[in-house]
């Protein structure tokens, strides 16, 4: 065989091979660390261990915190107002005929004056089972719990939205206290994301793309509303999201049968509310019964943002749980201001 050899050896002095060879060790290691953070579970799965992910004690509230504005109370990130035409309440999605998406969301809040917990058995299942969600988070409780907070907006089966920093009552705070409820919650998440990002930093990690910059959704506390609160948030941006299915109910949600009615009332392009802050009872079991009932009938679980590209958001100008009206009693219960605080 003729012509020249398809290699030639090269030698290099050992000190050189050995620095060459170490460089190309690193250079994998953070290949292999970028391409963790970039797979299925993103860097949720780079930046924790599956024990630090699971369930703890701590994630019971012990004490309420404080219900104080974060240190940084004006977000940098303003979004433009949305178009004149979506100023409203999204209570679900018309998408196109023959497909069946919904959207599975979840709550985590806490009021002024009360803590609430973190529930694990409903995040472990989502994850377990790789179904994406919306978790509508609020500021207080990112406050209570911030490495919850961390890990959930790391994972990219979750797309987080904002629940108001103390669960104050749209129907009836004036609109100071609504503005400020809306971006103390999104200055806060800011906070976080930049935590984060330097955390995959100090890993060779970069998560710039991979981590929403700001919370583009906003969910209602107790699901209330004025004329000037939608105003509000359509012009900082926010699009309102509200539900057509309310899963759970204020007792045991983990009877028998329950899910099942619940299920029964889904159709396609729901939005269905559950709560993930152990309040109230029983929801991680009303959870595990509803999906593969749903999955059975042919449904596909997508996040909000998903769904609102999929068809026409059916809005309304009244926000309420199931019709109109049926969540004023919350406004004599939780605070003449609206902030949460019980009346004297």
């Amino acid at each position: 065989m003729s012509g020249r050899p398809l290699a030639r050896s090269v030698k290099l002095p050992y000190g050189k091979a050995m620095r060459t060879l170490c460089s190309l060790c690193l250079l994998c290691l953070l290949l292999a660390a970028t391409a963790k953070a970039e797979g299925p579970r993103g860097l949720v799965d780079a930046l924790w261990t599956p024990a630090e992910l699971a369930g703890r004690q701590e994630d019971r509230a012990r004490t309420r915190g404080s219900d104080a504005p974060p240190e940084r109370a004006s977000p940098r990130t303003r979004l433009p107002a949305l178009p004149p035409d979506e100023i409203g309440n999204i209570r679900r999605v018309a998408p196109p005929k023959g497909d069946k998406p919904v959207a599975l969301t979840f709550d985590l809040c806490e009021l002024a004056t009360r803590a609430s917990g973190y529930d694990a058995a409903i995040i472990g299942y989502l994850r377990a089972h790789a179904i994406p969600a919306t978790l509508f988070v609020g500021g207080k409780w990112l406050r209570s719990h911030r490495e919850r907070g961390l890990q959930l907006m790391a994972d990219p089966l979750f797309e987080l939205g904002n629940h108001a920093w103390t669960h104050g009552n749209f129907g009836i705070m004036d609109v100071q206290g609504m503005r400020d409820q809306a971006l103390w919650t999104q200055a806060y998440y800011e906070d976080l994301r930049e935590e984060l990002l330097a955390r995959a930093r100090n890993r060779g990690l970069d998560a710039e793309k991979l981590v929403a910059p700001a919370p583009r959704l906003f969910r209602l506390p107790y699901g209330r509303c004025s004329p000037e609160a939608l105003r509000l948030l359509h012009s900082l941006g926010l699009r309102v999201i509200q539900w057509d299915i309310s899963a759970e109910s204020a007792g045991d949600n983990s009877l028998p049968g329950l899910a099942r009615l619940t299920a029964d009332r889904v159709r396609p392009g729901s939005i269905v509310l559950f709560h993930a802050n152990e309040t109230p009872r029983g929801s991680a079991a009303l959870l595990a019964g509803i999906v593969p009932i749903l999955q059975k009938r042919g449904f596909r679980f997508v996040k909000v943002g998903e769904l609102l590209e999929l068809g026409r958001a059916q809005r309304v100008q009244e926000c309420y749980s199931e019709r109109p009206g049926d969540n004023l009693r919350y406004d004599a219960i939780f605070g003449a201001d609206g902030t949460g605080r019980r009346r004297p």
